[in-house]
């Protein structure tokens, strides 16, 4: 046998599709599906003894057959990857879920001299988001738990050979190994602002000491203009987000987790990094909004007193 082939088989496996899929316990059906079915069994039994001695047969019968039809499509049936059931209790929570929300308080009393509206007015809920803060190292508080994230760039398996494969998945196994808390792992598709860079560039190119150097660099931004108008150019992002214990009482414990990540995952041949607060700020306003480009000079980190110099104008003499 070839080598090569050798290699290749010892690093293949066979993984199942449905490896998160509840196991079966009888006939088939899963633990929550035959909970299902006996409720439902209970409730048409204890309706027939109450109901039999007043209710034709037939009308009984009939009624059972239509509403064991619907129980056990209800345990047995699928929408969109997710359990009946399921489907219909997130139906229902959509349903009765505010449409708008405020960062604002808009449980405050209304002030007497405002005039009440004649009709009702749904008020928007508060918006309560998971995090509060992000300190300027980058750790970001989730109430009684801090995070902290770190950027990734990805790398292709299908370039390596078989050994650097193995090496490769062997590391990526380790770190995971490793984790004790809950980690994160986000890949996401951000589309790149090329019309800035051409315009970057082209006044660049107004400064190049050569004529020829402009002349390319002019080039290239026409270039940037022309893709930007005929494709939709993205960027892969892996963004890693780290966690802390509740119980730890370390200061900067999610930050310590966030260099642990970038030191494991430098052996697979990635550029990591951990991120500060603007950059954490950025990355989480990115992934709220991803088609409104970052603001220049970063965000403010929280706590943080913003100063700036006072400029004075030009002072003007009165004359009488």
């Amino acid at each position: 046998m070839n080598p090569d082939r050798r290699d290749e088989q010892a690093v293949t496996a066979r993984m199942p599709a449905d490896v998160d899929a509840p196991d079966k316990v009888l006939y088939g059906l899963t633990f929550r599906q035959l909970a299902i079915l006996a409720v439902a069994a209970v409730v048409l039994y204890g309706g027939w003894n109450a109901l039999h001695t007043v209710v034709p047969a037939p009308v009984l019968l009939g009624a059972a057959v239509v509403l064991g039809g619907l129980v056990f499509g209800l345990a047995v049936g699928r929408r969109d990857g997710l359990p009946m059931d399921m489907w219909l209790a997130s139906a229902v929570r959509h349903a009765q879920a505010p449409r708008a929300l405020s960062t604002t308080d808009t449980t405050a009393k209304t002030p007497d001299w405002v005039q009440a509206p004649a009709s009702k007015v749904m008020l928007p809920a508060p918006l309560k988001l998971p995090a509060d803060a992000i300190d300027e190292h980058g750790e970001i508080s989730l109430g009684a738990v801090k995070a902290a994230m770190v950027a990734a760039t990805s790398v292709n398996l299908a370039l390596r050979t078989a050994d650097e494969q193995a090496a490769l998945v062997d590391t990526f196994g380790r770190w995971l190994n490793s984790l004790s808390t809950p980690t994160q792992i986000v890949v996401s598709a951000q589309p790149v602002d090329l019309h800035s860079a051409a315009r970057t560039l082209a006044q660049a190119a107004q400064e190049m000491p050569h004529p020829a150097l402009a002349d390319a660099a002019a080039d290239h931004a026409r270039f940037l203009d022309d893709l930007a108008e005929r494709r939709d150019p993205l960027r892969r992002q892996v963004l890693i987000v780290t966690r802390a214990n509740p119980g730890e009482r370390s200061e900067h414990a999610a930050r310590r987790r966030a260099d642990q990540t970038v030191r494991a995952l430098s052996g697979l041949g990635v550029t990591t990094r951990a991120l500060d607060g603007h950059a954490t700020t950025a990355a989480l306003a990115a992934a709220a909004d991803p088609y409104r480009p970052p603001r220049p000079g970063g965000l403010a980190a929280s706590h943080t007193i913003i100063t700036a110099t006072p400029t004075r104008g030009p002072r003007t003499r009165r004359t009488s």
